[in-house]
């Protein structure tokens, strides 16, 4: 699950750091996008704290990329780091969580 939201992010970020839409898309919604992201990322890493039991760079990346990306040339640059961040920790995150494992019954 953890993983699929972690796509899912670097996906949404991926489109707000194309360099013209992604800026007009921010703007003419009023600046939401970027708040709906922070919420996004923050619940990633609680997830991610909670279910992998470990701290995920992605998601701290993303939560910066929403709170600095009203600025423009930087924004969109931080856009794009949180895309390959969080795509680089979706690859490294793996399927199953040590919550599943201790939720998992032993069959014999």
């Amino acid at each position: 699950m953890v993983r699929n939201l972690k796509w899912m992010g670097a996906a949404f970020e991926a489109l707000l750091g194309i360099p013209a839409l992604g800026g007009l898309f921010i703007i003419s919604m009023g600046y939401t996008p970027l708040g709906f992201m922070l919420v996004f990322h923050i619940v990633v890493l609680v997830l991610s704290i909670r279910r992998l039991k470990r701290i995920s760079v992605g998601p701290i990346v993303g939560i910066t990329a929403s709170v600095l990306g009203f600025i423009p040339f930087l924004g969109m640059m931080l856009h794009w780091t949180a895309a390959i961040a969080l795509a680089i920790d979706a690859l490294l995150t793996p399927r199953t969580s040590a919550y599943d494992k201790r939720r998992r019954p032993i069959l014999k």
